[in-house]
């Protein structure tokens, strides 16, 4: 079964709506971040594949992300609870809750206003070249996977 579309309007709308009921307080189901560092964390993945953050991986690393990591990334399967996180999303020092969440707003907005076609070949950092709909599983699934971690 496919997933929804992030470049759906009505998908950015969910995501938005449920957004809206995290708060600086609210407790996660699991996990070691709070809600601040969580939307911090949430915003690595757009900062890195829009330069942001400079992320260089060697041809080794290259290779092992795109054959071995990529599928689980950017396929359908949910992230399994507590499951191993790159150095470069650990989000270790205190965030502003109100300034990471009107990020993530604007990044969430900006990709669907993009569109799958902004997306459709476009270079991951991580990953190479993907299609729109790898761009959306990850973008989704990484944003379900921590909206369940804080029950919203």
């Amino acid at each position: 079964m496919a997933l929804p579309s992030i470049f759906d309007p009505s998908t950015t709308e969910n995501h938005l709506n449920r957004l809206d009921k995290l708060t600086n307080d609210t407790i996660p189901q699991w996990g070691k971040m709070n809600a601040a560092q969580m939307l911090a964390h949430l915003n690595v993945a757009y900062d890195m594949n829009n330069g942001k953050i400079p992320v260089k991986y060697n041809f080794i690393m290259k290779f092992i992300l795109k054959k071995f990591v990529k599928p689980s990334v950017a396929g359908e399967k949910s992230y399994p609870r507590n499951s191993k996180t790159a150095p470069v999303f650990i989000i270790g020092d205190e965030r502003d809750f109100e300034a990471e969440k009107a990020k993530l707003i604007a990044n969430i907005k900006t990709t669907q206003e993009l569109g799958a076609s902004h997306f459709e070949g476009k270079e991951s950092v991580s990953f190479g070249p993907m299609k729109a709909m790898e761009w959306s599983n990850q973008f989704y699934k990484h944003i379900e996977h921590h909206f369940e971690q804080f029950g919203i």
